[in-house]
């Protein structure tokens, strides 16, 4: 009698070499990089959550400055192996507009560059998700809200489109807490978080919070953090919504490609 073969084993010993499924372009996240250790920490975590998502895509990481690896030697290290990179950024500035592409054009495999996260409502949940973390209310009633505000601390940019971006994202914020939602910066641009904070209170909004637009923990978070009135929320980091915006955005750099392609 012929012992019988598993059929798993049978469909991989006859599945003709023509009709394998190709392997897909490369995942890169493009951090900014940071002297913090805590930011490389963070990223790997995200890199990691990414790669639980999907476990079939390679997915690898290259910073713009400051950490290794840096984006260069992993373009490099992926050879011919197409890729996407998708920047760890939340809008638009000089490192999505110039820094990255500059890469990407030097790169031996056909490379493309992603949109940034933001803006888009997947920040907005995972902003509110560490507000709540940090003691936001679950619920509030008429008068607690009257009294409330955040102000959505980012890095900052001289880029108009980076504060027409990160003001996208504090209306998207706005619209899930029911409070006003002021963009402010650590630096390049106005207002700073100190003077947000003060024009806010003299609205009548003493209970004001600090919303981290940032990616990962750094002097610029911590800064921030410090002048919180109330609370101040952990920045975005490896949260799940985070994972899942990386996955959207190098599918839909994938989708355009199709379309330009078509």
């Amino acid at each position: 009698m012929t012992a019988s073969i598993p059929l798993s084993t049978s469909s991989r010993q006859v599945l003709p070499l023509g009709r394998r499924r190709p392997v897909p372009p490369a995942l890169v996240l493009v951090a900014h990089g940071s002297r913090d250790p805590r930011a490389l920490t963070t990223v790997r975590a995200l890199m990691a959550r990414v790669r639980r998502l999907r476990p079939a895509l390679p997915v690898r990481l290259g910073h713009i400055e400051l950490n290794e690896p840096l984006l260069p030697g992993t373009l490099a290290a992926l050879g011919d192996t197409p890729a996407v990179l998708v920047p760890l950024l939340l809008g638009r500035g000089y490192h999505v507009k110039q820094d990255i592409p500059e890469m990407a054009a030097a790169a031996s495999a056909p490379t493309r560059v992603a949109a940034p996260l933001g803006p888009h409502p997947l920040l907005a949940e995972a902003l509110h998700a560490r507000l709540l973390e940090a003691g936001w209310p679950s619920a509030m009633d008429d008068t607690v809200r009257r009294s409330a505000a955040v102000v959505l601390a980012a890095a900052g940019s001289r880029d108009p489109d980076s504060a027409a971006d990160t003001g996208r994202t504090a209306l998207l914020l706005a619209g899930r807490l029911g409070v006003p939602v002021v963009p402010a910066y650590a630096s390049a641009a106005a207002p700073d978080v100190p003077a947000a904070v003060r024009a806010l209170t003299a609205r009548g909004r003493h209970r004001v919070a600090v919303a981290s637009y940032f990616t990962a923990p750094g002097r610029f978070a911590t800064q921030c953090a410090r002048t919180a009135p109330w609370i101040a929320a952990a920045p975005l980091g490896a949260h799940e919504a985070m994972a899942r915006l990386v996955l959207h955005r190098y599918d839909q750099s994938l989708t355009t490609r199709s379309r330009e392609a078509a």
